[in-house]
């Protein structure tokens, strides 16, 4: 397997397990609301949360995976 591979492989992992902590992870709603009311501005809302909340996720997995690799590879500090 690539480097490219593993780590791709690592993110998914880390990114299944943050997942698996939240307690309640809503899913983006497919639906399109009755576009009478004020429906539609409470349904893009509730769908803009929720995508944040898994670009949050996502962040926090590649922090993560950029943590482990360092630990795995450190970098000489240069002196000076």
């Amino acid at each position: 397997m690539t480097p490219a591979h593993d780590r791709r492989q690592r993110l998914h992992e880390l990114l299944i397990a943050l997942i698996a902590q939240q307690d309640d992870l809503p899913l983006l709603d497919p639906d399109q609301p009755d576009l009478e009311g004020t429906a539609p501005g409470r349904w893009l809302d509730q769908n803009r949360r929720s995508l944040h909340r898994y670009q949050a996720l996502v962040r926090t997995a590649v922090t993560l995976d950029a943590l482990l690799d360092a630990e795995d590879n450190p970098s000489p500090l240069s002196a000076g």
